[in-house]
Formats: C-alpha cells, sequence, structure tokens
C-alpha cells in the first residue's frame, strides 16, 4: 500500500502552520496568494522533469576551447623587428 505525497497546496498549508502559527494568525491576502502561485509553479517545474533546464556549459565547446588555447601556447612565432634597410 502507498502512500500519495501531499500535493502542492498541502505543502504549503503545511509550512504554513509550522512557520506563520497559521490559521490563528494569517498573512494578508496578495502573500497568500502569491505563495500559493510561487508553490504551484515549483511543483509544476518539478513535474516537467528536465524540458525547461537551462545548459549553463556546453562541454565540447569548453573542450574545442581548451584544445585551441593549447596548440596556440605550443606555437612560438619568433618575430624580429628591427628591419635593417
Amino acid at each position: 500500500m502507498s502512500s500519495n505525497p501531499p500535493n502542492p497546496l498541502q505543502q504549503l498549508v503545511q509550512w504554513l502552520v509550522a512557520n506563520t502559527r497559521f490559521p490563528a494568525s494569517r498573512l494578508d491576502a496578495k502573500s497568500e496568494a502569491m505563495l500559493c502561485m510561487a508553490r504551484l509553479a515549483e511543483a509544476e517545474e518539478a513535474a516537467a522533469g528536465d524540458r525547461f533546464l537551462i545548459q549553463r556549459r556546453d562541454g565540447a565547446k569548453d573542450a574545442a576551447l581548451r584544445a585551441h588555447t593549447l596548440r596556440r601556447s605550443l606555437v612560438h612565432f619568433k618575430c624580429d623587428n628591427s628591419a635593417k634597410v
């Protein structure tokens, strides 16, 4: 017998009970609405999985740049600017 985890709004109510003494004292309506929207958005994002994650680094590009830098560091150009006329 498996129990389902509580839905996002139940988790929010549990958080409110633990942190704000809900329902004895309540936040103003706009704050509660903002918390509800944030919790629902977080749950939707978690359910979506990896679809909306932003890839911050490209491993192949980083490796190519490291290899390019290494090749450039191995090549030494000898330049003599003292042109004799």
